[in-house]
């Protein structure tokens, strides 16, 4: 099926320009919905059915979800299968970069996944995670209170060495893959398609709520909530990299702070 452009009889404008014609449209559809069946739309899925399952067990209040569970009774199996897992993981966003670069233009540049304006990455990561996390502390607090959150553990591992640099590792590959593909590639792709940015903003916050689900019905809102926040900032700096590096702040404080001080917060995954 052809994919090329048809001439127009006027000078199309940029957003025109790279707007999908309904050949193309089809194709970049199709690619969506295999790009998220290999990432965070199957973690969806995977999220709705273990929260009804939780939900026909007990109530959500009495349950509890352990994130970064152990793998292997043994060290070093142990260690392997985390490694392998945050490895592999990845993967779908070397698939996202491949099918976003186009000649002359790198996919890293198009998405802002670059370290190009440092001032601004770092300012604004900063500055979202403290907003955010004091927000999901809020929301935690009061999901626990209602009885809609199950608790959280954000580190389950056991204490070796490598215990703190692989929540790190962790905590990098959760803010990489959710923000590289749930913001950076699907606004470009959806922009593509059409969809207008309101449109856009909401659907990427529902998906990102979606797959917190297996947390109970507050880590939904709380993530909503920051998806919109998110989906946001990057409509207004076309940058994804303050994103990552705002989930990266987020999720290292949950994941080490737990392990190395014990308390059950919420920091999401």
């Amino acid at each position: 099926m052809s994919t090329e452009i048809p001439k127009a009889s006027t000078t199309p404008t940029p957003d025109d320009a790279h707007r999908a014609v309904p050949g193309h449209r089809r194709r970049i559809t199709a690619e969506i919905a295999i790009v998220l069946g290999l990432s965070l739309g199957q973690s969806a899925v995977y999220a709705v059915v273990n929260l009804l399952d939780k939900l026909s067990q007990a109530p959500l209040a009495a349950q509890t979800t352990r994130l970064n569970p152990v793998l292997n009774d043994r060290q070093f199996f142990d260690l392997t299968y985390q490694l392998l897992g945050i490895f592999f993981a990845l993967v779908p966003v070397f698939l996202v970069l491949f099918l976003l670069t186009e000649p002359g233009k790198s996919a890293f540049r198009t998405l802002g996944f670059t370290f190009s304006r440092p001032r601004v990455d770092f300012g604004l990561g900063f500055g979202l995670a403290a907003v955010i996390g004091v927000g999901t502390l809020g929301v935690y607090a009061a999901g626990r209170a209602l009885g809609i959150t199950t608790a959280i553990e954000p580190a389950a591992l056991d204490a070796y060495w490598w215990t703190v640099p692989v929540l790190i590792l962790s905590a990098l590959r959760h803010a990489v893959v959710e923000e590289v593909i749930v913001v950076g590639y699907l606004f470009h792709r959806l922009k593509q398609l059409g969809w207008s940015t309101p449109v856009i903003i909401v659907t990427s916050a529902l998906l990102r709520g979606s797959y917190h689900l297996y947390q109970g019905f507050g880590p939904f809102i709380g993530n909503v909530l920051m998806g919109l926040i998110f989906g946001y900032a990057y409509t207004r700096t076309k940058r994804v990299m303050p994103l990552v590096i705002a989930h990266a702040l987020l999720d290292i404080a949950g994941f080490v702070g737990f392990a190395l001080f014990g308390s059950a917060i919420g920091i999401g995954d």
